[in-house]
């Protein structure tokens, strides 16, 4: 049959839309926005300074190939600014990506509970996400390695994860590299590497420096408070980083984003305070949320997942509907195939203790 209008391409219509986290409850005065893994320190004021300056030449044209900036992530971090790539978010570069490695008929490896861009920037190219189970919410590198097939292109992997907060040790990223074939690229999502404190952790630059198919992405979202901004980079070999350049817009970073995110990455003091106060809040939440007899997911980055019962006027659904009347505001993540859970990000300390205030009184109501 003929068609009557423009027709998207196949695997355009099987994606389900990605839906950010609900900031809004009705008729509550005072909103605690704890859905979106946000940084509770905002931005640094050297951050806030730069993206003001950056007001004084809009009608200018940003440098399309941001190359202050990959300067200076290059000096922080003692890398070959030729090896980035900066974006609108580590979004547009997991697109990116996606466009210039898969085509039709193509497989990308993801885990279940695995960031629910993946299987949207794959079935995007026509290609199709293959999602591997995990083991008590973390990513089983025997599991990905027996996925893979001769049509697997990709193999994505976000560590730490989201919405989980599991992270796979170094050693295991390094036997999930050499399980896989040449030919496959492993993208390592690192967006919440900066709160990790474990020592067996590393977020994929040495990876990426000593092979010809891995790369790295990071996103000044997270720690650094610039997520209303969308700016990311990643680190890559010279190869995948000559492909993705002759896909990316030619703008696709803002001057101020550029100017932000030079001042962030420069703030180390900035970076450390908010990281002080995850691990701080991180593990009394993990605590105190336990002592309720609900379950937490132990995590290594800046939000932790509970889990709820299947009991009538206990579930998920049911504590999320409590909560946001209260003016809490958390990710009910059935989406990543968790419909018993809720993921919770490490808040300022009046909005932790009033999520934990709050769990205690939803447990003690009549079911």
């Amino acid at each position: 049959m003929t068609a009557t209008r423009p027709q998207p391409r196949p695997g355009v219509l099987d994606i389900a839309a990605y839906v950010p986290g609900k900031s809004s409850a009705p008729g509550v005065a005072k909103i605690f926005k704890l859905s979106s893994n946000e940084t509770p320190l905002g931005p640094s004021p050297r951050v806030v300074a730069a993206y003001k300056s950056a007001a004084d030449s809009l009608e200018d044209y940003p440098d399309g190939s941001a190359s202050e900036l990959r300067e200076a992530i290059g000096r922080v971090f003692g890398l070959d600014p030729d090896r980035i790539v900066c974006g609108a978010g580590s979004d547009d570069l997991l697109h990116l990506l996606a466009y210039a490695y898969l085509t039709d008929g193509d497989e990308a490896i993801h885990t279940t509970h695995g960031f629910l861009i993946y299987p949207i920037v794959t079935l995007g190219t026509g290609a199709r996400p293959i999602a591997v189970p995990e083991t008590d919410y973390t990513a089983n590198v025997d599991a990905i390695l027996k996925a893979v097939t001769k049509k697997t292109k990709v193999v994505f992997l976000a560590n730490p994860n989201n919405p989980t907060g599991t992270c796979l040790s170094f050693d295991e990223v390094k036997r999930l590299h050499r399980g896989l074939p040449p030919d496959v690229l492993l993208v390592l999502d690192a967006a919440y590497a900066e709160y990790v404190k474990r020592n067996d952790y590393e977020s994929g630059i040495e990876l990426v420096a000593t092979s010809d198919n891995v790369v790295m992405c990071r996103t000044f979202s997270k720690i650094h408070g610039l997520a209303n901004l969308r700016l990311g980079w990643m680190f890559a070999p010279a190869h995948i980083v000559d492909a993705v350049n002759r896909i990316r817009g030619p703008f696709n970073v803002s001057g101020a984003a550029i100017a932000a995110g030079i001042a962030a990455i420069e703030d180390v003091e900035h970076q450390e305070r908010s990281r002080q106060h995850n691990t701080r809040w991180l593990a009394w939440l993990t605590q105190e949320i336990g002592k309720l007899g609900l379950k937490v997911t132990p995590s290594v980055a800046n939000f932790v997942l509970i889990h709820f019962p299947e009991t009538k006027g206990r579930t998920a659904k049911d504590a999320d509907a409590f909560l946001t009347a209260r003016g809490l505001i958390l990710r009910y993540v059935a989406a990543y195939k968790l419909p018993n859970a809720l993921r919770l990000s490490i808040g300022t300390e009046e909005a932790n203790r009033l999520v934990v205030a709050a769990l205690k009184d939803f447990l003690a109501k009549p079911a």
